[in-house]
């Protein structure tokens, strides 16, 4: 049994199958991707704490999705960028390194839920109750929401991978561009059921927990505008909230594809880019959206393209 385990501590990923003629546009495609959602959101995360201005919840929790958007693409995209290129009887990982891609990949996607939740409750708060807005959304509420939107996320997510990590294993074959919960279970012989199952109610808690305060928050927050006679402020809380929408259905659009894809076998490849695409595609989008609504962010840019055309 020792044995066994051991030949399948190394696995092999399937990887991204691309034609010779693709290959290259698509990992210099990744690439700039990446260097991208890297500059944008550590620049935003940088410039928020770097202005004294900037330190409001809204903002510090607009570091948290920054933070969580680098974390995600760099689990994901520097692996499959040293795979690139190498034949697919070299494209190995060992199973420890695996797991833990996993585990991380899914904290990132479980991140991004918390966190869209938290925003949605503050724009709630500065929206329908805005003279308690100080008091509630203080600098140790929004340390504890924080706290609490990542440690709920590692520990289910913990659970998860945990509950695969258990099980003996009898393959040695990544189907994916990448390590995930599914690919990890799917190399054992074992009954998975419990895995199955779990991963469900993780899965169906965590979209009915965001779908639904999403949802009833902004419906708040929309009667409240409705109500309220001050165009000026309805437009500035309906424009916040259409940000966080926004990023919201790009996420679940992402999702979503790939779900809908599992059902078509063949295919396959489009099932593996749309989730390389669901890791970086929302923290590129994330970057553009929450940094062009920072009026400072604005500012900047704008001084800099000004600068740009005298000289010119």
């Amino acid at each position: 049994m020792e044995n066994q385990s051991s030949a399948t501590d190394i696995l092999l990923i399937e990887g991204l199958n691309v034609t010779a003629q693709s290959s290259i546009p698509v990992f210099i495609l990744l690439l700039l991707i990446y260097v991208f959602i890297m500059l944008s959101n550590i620049s935003l995360v940088v410039l928020i704490s770097v202005e004294r201005s900037l330190h409001q919840p809204m903002y510090l929790l607009f570091c948290n999705m920054g933070i969580n958007d680098v974390f995600g693409a760099s689990i994901i995209v520097p692996h499959l960028l040293s795979n690139h290129f190498k034949p697919s009887s070299e494209r190995i990982i060992h199973y420890a390194a695996c797991a833990l891609q996993a585990f991380c990949g899914h904290v990132h996607a479980t991140m991004t839920h918390t966190v869209l939740m938290i925003m949605a409750f503050d724009r709630y708060v500065a929206v329908c109750r805005p003279l308690q807005y100080s008091s509630i959304m203080s600098a140790r509420m929004v340390v504890n929401l924080s706290v609490s939107a990542w440690g709920v996320s590692v520990v289910m997510v913990l659970i998860l991978v945990g509950l695969s990590v258990r099980l003996s294993r009898c393959r040695r074959v990544i189907f994916n561009p990448f390590c995930d919960n599914p690919s990890l279970f799917k190399l054992s012989c074992e009954n998975v059921f419990i895995n199955n199952l779990y991963g469900l109610a993780f899965t169906a808690v965590l979209l009915s927990s965001s779908l639904g305060s999403l949802t009833l928050t902004y419906l708040r927050i929309i009667v409240v505008c409705l109500k309220n006679p001050a165009k000026t402020v309805n437009i500035r809380a309906l424009q916040t909230c259409a940000t966080h929408l926004t990023l919201y259905v790009i996420m679940m659009v992402s999702g979503m594809i790939i779900i809908i894809l599992h059902r078509f076998p063949e295919l396959s490849e489009h099932r593996k880019l749309a989730s390389i695409m669901f890791h970086v595609v929302p923290p590129a989008m994330n970057g553009i959206i929450y940094g062009l609504q920072i009026k400072a962010v604005r500012q900047k840019i704008t001084a800099v393209f000004t600068r740009s055309h005298q000289h010119m």
